[in-house]
């Protein structure tokens, strides 16, 4: 599984305008609504899904990383947003950091298996300290589909 097999094109927001957990998800499902991923009238219903995620423990794992996931009858499909933060969002993480990237996903309700492939992809690709620095770089949604199919590809080869 690849990044840019779920991830949705229209849904990647460079400059994040959020200072809060809750509103950068809040933005971040806006872009899903946006790109025509998720239905408008679903919003609430998904962003009290992943905050019901969040009390269970942050889905901040560390080095200024967050990927914040939910299930959610809404979506047929695993579907993500991306968002980067140029001043950092306080998000609980592990690690006591700001977080600066953003994944959000959304799967269907009775999939475990791509939900956590997913997770386990991203989380992976984004061990690479180059790679992050590479995404925090990125100034529009091009550069990120391109830097995030690079980094795919070159994770899948080895």
């Amino acid at each position: 599984m690849q990044i840019m097999d779920f991830l949705s094109k229209k849904a990647i927001i460079t400059d994040l305008k959020s200072t809060k957990k809750e509103e950068v998800m809040k933005e971040l499902v806006d872009a899903l609504i946006n790109a025509g991923e998720i239905e408008k009238r679903h919003r609430n219903k998904l962003i009290e899904a992943l905050m019901a995620r969040e009390t269970l423990g942050s889905t901040a794992i560390g080095q200024g990383i967050a990927i914040p996931h939910a299930k959610c009858d809404c979506v047929n499909k695993l579907v993500a947003s991306f968002g980067l933060s140029k001043k950092g969002v306080d998000f609980d993480s592990l690690d006591g950091e700001l977080a600066y990237i953003f994944f959000l996903l959304v799967a269907p309700q009775d999939s475990a298996g791509p939900h956590l492939k997913a997770l386990a992809r991203i989380s992976r690709l984004l061990k690479d300290k180059y790679f992050r620095d590479t995404l925090r770089a990125c100034s529009d949604d091009k550069s990120v589909v391109k830097a995030i199919a690079q980094e795919d590809e070159k994770k899948s080869l080895a």
